[in-house]
């Protein structure tokens, strides 16, 4: 669901939302339609920072496996 602002510089911007292509302005929304759209925002970023923290996750615990394969190379070399 994309919000973005609509109008020139000159004129005052409005948010608008788009859903099922169907576009919006903030002064058409009731103020519990208001909040839905505030905490979807909210979801959003947040699943946003957690594929980001996920990525990072996965990137460290392949290190770690990564250094632990050569850890055990060297192991059964000096063997």
């Amino acid at each position: 669901m994309p919000i973005h602002k609509k109008g020139n510089q000159m004129a005052e911007d409005k948010k608008v939302i788009a859903i099922d292509d169907v576009e919006y302005t903030e002064d058409q929304l009731d103020d519990k339609q208001k909040m839905m759209v505030n905490h979807i925002n909210s979801l959003q970023q947040k699943i946003s920072n957690a594929e980001f923290n996920l990525d990072q996750l996965k990137v460290g615990q392949d290190g770690f496996i990564k250094m632990l394969k050569e850890s055990l190379k060297e192991k059964d070399k000096a063997a």
